[in-house]
């Protein structure tokens, strides 16, 4: 008969489940990294533009990246010093997860993981700001927000370096509530305002194909549905202080990068996929042009790109910087 010493089992495996998910979710943000990556220095398919701004872009993949990977790998370290270097150590794995944030590694993983947060959320806010023409209604309150998400992981990370039992850090709470909120502020956001553009130019032109609306705020929608749901499970966990927190701990800004990363393959592509992809004769490469500036709906012009058999629109009246969306 096996010999089980005295440990919480739920809690070990939680943990050892939480780390195979991150490895799995952190293999799909570097395949979805490389992709992105070869999508911005290629012409895409359809002979179109690359995509504006792609030295930021590629400059974001890049950190984004390179942060993710260093707290990925030292949460996997950690993994094997609970169960191999540090497996005789007194209260076991148990209290090695319980009181992990009194090793630096772990630290260091919260840093690297906070401060990708901090690229992936200004770059939702830019997109958001550049579509609804930087009207300071809209980004006074989102960059406030910003400012006190980046104050509250700040906070937490000092709590963590002086070795304070995860659940205990109560501002930890806050902070992923901002932090979700801002994703789904952003979404509500960016797919009303292009829905009311939408519906202001179908009442210009009735017969105004606004598919590529509808496409764009598909693209907004999925890309935030699954972070969002993993990120309020995460939330409602550790708020109960729940071993599942375990299980969505250590992918869920792997989730977050994933979907940033969707966007950005599929704008520097030129297309983006519909459900009734498969039932068009053609596949559509669609891409939005917004006006840093001014959105003037009442003076659109509707511009067909030939090679590119995809749709822009721009604001004839003013000549302001153009932003990609993303």
């Amino acid at each position: 008969m096996s010999y089980t010493p005295q440990t919480d089992l739920w809690l070990e495996r939680s943990r050892l489940d939480g780390m195979m998910l991150g490895a799995v979710s952190y293999g799909g943000f570097f395949f979805l990294t490389v992709q992105a990556t070869t999508a911005l220095v290629r012409r895409p398919r359809y002979g179109g533009k690359i995509a504006h701004h792609r030295v930021v872009l590629l400059f974001y993949i890049s950190i984004t990246f390179m942060l993710g990977t260093v707290g990925f790998a030292a949460n996997a370290r950690y993994t094997e010093m609970i169960w191999i270097d540090l497996r005789d150590a007194p209260g076991g794995p148990a209290a090695l997860i319980d009181n992990e944030m009194n090793y630096r590694i772990n630290v260091l993983a919260l840093t690297c993981y906070y401060i990708m947060e901090w690229f992936m959320q200004a770059l939702l806010l830019h997109r958001c700001f550049v579509i609804w023409n930087w009207e300071r209604y809209v980004t006074i309150p989102m960059i406030t927000l910003y400012i006190a998400m980046i104050a509250m992981s700040i906070i937490v990370l000092i709590e963590a370096s002086t070795g304070a039992v995860w659940y205990n850090i109560n501002i930890e709470l806050a902070y992923l509530c901002i932090e979700v909120g801002l994703t789904v502020i952003y979404t509500i956001l960016v797919a009303n305002r292009l829905l009311v553009i939408r519906n202001q130019m179908k009442r210009i032109m009735p017969e105004y194909d606004s598919s590529t609306y509808d496409t764009v705020v598909l693209v907004v929608i999925e890309s935030a549905v699954l972070y969002s749901v993993f990120a309020i499970i995460f939330i409602v966990s550790f708020a109960l202080h729940s071993n599942v927190s375990n299980l969505c701990f250590l992918s869920i800004s792997h989730l977050q990068g994933i979907a940033q990363l969707l966007i950005i393959i599929r704008v520097a592509r030129g297309r983006t996929i519909t459900h009734d992809w498969s039932t068009r004769v053609a596949a559509a490469a669609t891409s939005l042009a917004f006006s840093g500036t001014v959105l003037d709906t009442s003076n659109i012009e509707r511009i067909t790109t030939p090679e590119q058999g995809g749709i822009q629109l721009h604001s004839p009246s003013v000549k302001a910087v153009e932003g990609n969306v993303p």
